[in-house]
């Protein structure tokens, strides 16, 4: 069962109330943690028919020399007022199965790279629940930034950091801290791939096999095979486009060339470095600066309030992937695997089983719930308090303690507005 961030409790898989169709692996390597009064059991690969995860999925050996980066950030306003600045949605279970997003990324990472080969980059704020919840990483694998410097600087610094510590050819993946992969054999070898692409030198992006026109993603377009022989699906990057017009994604999609851009990037640390010296060589030299410190303690505090500061503040889309893939020097692997970046609460719900022949949802206890004449709503009763949903159809309601939110999945992608209104009402402890 979930609850809010303040009662949360963790559960064993075995409590969950999906654990009658699930079966759970031990991640070698892994131990139990906790934060404050929650538990959290030893990691676990869940596969059960509920989330569409492969009960055949067999887990890799890992790969010599990879290691995975987990950016863990961004405050997740549109899952307001479950996920704020100070529990991020990464910090939560939000898929019912007893592991936050975080740990849930980390699971899949594990079997490719081994205990040693994550690193995590976080928020001075979220180092310690990130600790927390990842017991088994050591300290010298979890990178705190002063502040947000966008996702160049993030995945950078860890990049420089890796290169000191492994030298120039070691490969790094970069995967979001908060997004559902439930497919783990397809995410495995699309990995796979990807590193092959990497150590022939290519910036390489994983890109999703698009179900829709969706309006909500990036694209990205891909070209001629790349001709790597242990990445045979492995094509050129012919570009990538933000987020288009709906008419637009449906002819992306008729097309055949163009898949969503999860923000996942496979790359030889020295190679990701070069390609910024070129592009925004101030950036790069501080962020070279502050790795020779790292992992010097006297040094690295000192370093970072002098550097981190005034270092360029952009994506690693903007920074590197455009510029390097006009250049021809980005490759993409399809990802033929179920993937949700859980960007919404109505994407949030297509994650949990229904608990009625109506199609609704609750994350969280369903004792607590009554709905009558309310197909499709998705109630999250975080508060444990009794919530009655009547003559709403599609709605949505989260009930915390100090916050409550009332919409339908049709204005899901707005609930941001309302972080906003808060703020601009100088209610900054609610966001």
């Amino acid at each position: 069962m979930v609850r809010s961030p303040a009662r949360w409790e963790g559960t064993d898989p075995a409590d969950c109330d999906q654990a009658h169709t699930a079966t759970w692996t031990e991640v070698p390597g892994s131990r139990a943690g906790s934060v404050g009064n929650r538990r959290y059991p030893r990691r676990r690969v869940r596969t059960d028919t509920l989330t569409g995860m492969s009960a055949a999925a067999t887990a890799p050996s890992a790969i010599p020399g990879f290691h995975a980066v987990v950016p863990a950030g961004g405050a997740g306003t549109r899952l307001w007022p479950l996920s704020r600045q100070g529990a991020p949605k990464f910090l939560h279970d939000l898929t019912g199965t007893g592991r936050t997003l975080l740990q849930g990324t980390v699971d899949r990472l594990l079997p490719l790279t081994g205990p040693e080969g994550v690193l995590v980059v976080t928020g001075v704020r979220h180092a310690p629940a990130v600790a927390a919840q990842l017991p088994e990483l050591g300290a010298d694998q979890i990178i705190a930034e002063p502040s947000p410097r966008d996702s160049m600087a993030a995945i950078g610094l860890a990049a420089a950091v890796l290169a000191e510590r492994h030298g120039p050819d070691a490969v790094l993946g970069s995967f979001a801290a908060d997004h559902v992969i439930t497919d783990l054999d397809g995410f495995w070898a699309a990995v796979t791939e990807g590193v092959a692409a990497a150590r022939a030198g290519y910036v390489v992006t994983i890109g999703i096999t698009a179900t829709e026109p969706s309006t909500a993603f990036g694209y990205v377009r891909s070209a001629d095979p790349l001709g790597v022989a242990d990445a045979p699906s492995a094509r050129h990057v012919a570009g990538f486009t933000e987020k288009p017009d709906a008419e637009t994604a449906a002819a992306y999609l008729a097309t055949g060339e163009y898949r969503w851009n999860a923000g996942m990037f496979l790359v030889q640390a020295g190679v990701l470095l070069d390609h910024l010296a070129q592009q925004l060589p101030p950036l790069a030299a501080g962020l070279r600066t502050i790795a020779a410190a790292w992992d010097d303690p006297e040094r690295r505090d000192a370093v970072l309030a002098e550097v981190w500061p005034g270092l360029t503040k952009i994506a690693i889309d903007h920074a590197i992937a455009e510029p390097v893939a006009a250049a021809g020097g980005v490759a993409v692997v399809p990802g033929a695997f179920t993937w949700d970046d859980v960007g919404d609460f109505a994407s949030l719900g297509t994650l949990l089983p229904t608990v009625d022949a109506d199609g609704a949802r609750t994350l969280g206890d369903d004792a607590l719930v009554l709905r009558l004449s309310a197909p499709g709503a998705l109630v999250v009763p975080a508060a444990g308090r009794t919530v009655t949903v009547l003559g709403v159809p599609d709605a949505v309601v989260v009930d915390t303690p100090d916050a409550l939110l009332v919409t339908t999945t049709a204005h899901a992608q707005a609930v941001k507005q309302s972080v906003d209104g808060w703020r601009d009402r100088g209610r900054d402890d609610l966001l």
